[in-house]
């Protein structure tokens, strides 16, 4: 649905090889697009000088360590692990390697994201509210996502919202995560240098398409962004020439570190809910 597209879809890249635990869906993937399909992930590492993920967070963190440690530039979904210490032990692989990363917060890409993140960077912001409310868990081709199932929204759509909004107002300090049993999670955070913002995150709302909004409010007045991931193309080619740079030694604000630093809110929000209190975001270690 995304990646096949973006790395076949210009000159910056081309898509070399397709790997997956069914070979009849790497067969399916390749042959429309114009690539081949590979019988094993050490074949795809041979053949490539990149390797872009759509796997499970689980399972994306250890093939992607082996790719790292075999030299290879990484594309990585978020969140980029099923844990905080398997981010770390991600960031750290690829620090030791040497190579590139960029991590597939989508919505960063676009032109209108970027203007938006420039007028914020204007605003003195006092409080903020931000939510992304999706139909996902309740029909489509995610609705029966096992992980997505076990670990809810937060780990599906939280990454994208955390990381526009930290974009935007600022590192968040501590929050305060409350979850109901109907799949809706609501959260305070205290970002530095002051700032407070609210989040509401859902994947099981019916609503006739997704929503993610984030709205800034200061002394001077309100910036409000409906984020709605810009033109395929424009961000498609973005995104292949955000690669090609990072492969080039010059890393994007998108990268494992910046996907090590969203787990880090992740490992606070569901550390929130389990003990019922308001909790640091310790990035430490």
């Amino acid at each position: 649905m995304f990646h096949a597209p973006v790395w076949s879809g210009g000159p910056e890249t081309t898509l070399s090889g397709v790997w997956a635990r069914r070979p009849e869906a790497a067969r399916a993937v390749a042959e429309a697009h114009g690539a081949r399909a590979v019988t094993s992930f050490d074949e795809l590492l041979e053949s490539s000088d990149a390797v872009a993920f759509c796997v499970p967070p689980d399972v994306q963190s250890g093939l992607a360590i082996r790719a790292a440690e075999a030299g290879r530039h990484l594309v990585l979904e978020k969140p980029i692990a099923d844990t905080l210490r398997d981010a770390r032990a991600l960031a750290d692989t690829c620090d030791a390697a040497g190579i590139g990363s960029l991590v597939m917060f989508t919505s960063r890409f676009s032109a209108e994201t970027k203007s938006f993140l420039e007028r914020a960077g204007s605003i003195d912001v006092a409080g903020a509210r931000a939510a992304m409310l999706t139909p996902a868990f309740l029909d489509g081709p995610f609705a029966q996502s096992a992980w997505r199932r076990e670990r809810g929204a937060l780990l599906d759509v939280g990454p994208h919202v955390f990381d526009l909004l930290t974009a935007a107002v600022g590192p968040i300090e501590r929050v305060h995560a409350r979850g109901t049993s109907r799949g809706w999670l609501g959260i305070h955070a205290d970002h530095h240098g002051g700032a407070a913002s609210d989040i509401s995150i859902s994947c099981s709302v019916g609503v006739q398409r997704g929503r993610f909004e984030i709205e800034l409010f200061g002394p001077a007045g309100a910036q409000r962004y409906d984020v709605d991931g810009g033109e395929p193309a424009q961000v498609h080619a973005t995104i292949r020439s955000a690669l090609a740079a990072a492969a080039d030694g010059r890393p994007h604000t998108c990268d494992v570190h910046r996907g090590l630093d969203i787990q880090h809110l992740i490992d606070a929000v569901e550390r929130s809910m389990h003990e019922g209190r308001a909790t640091l975001v310790s990035r430490a270690g």
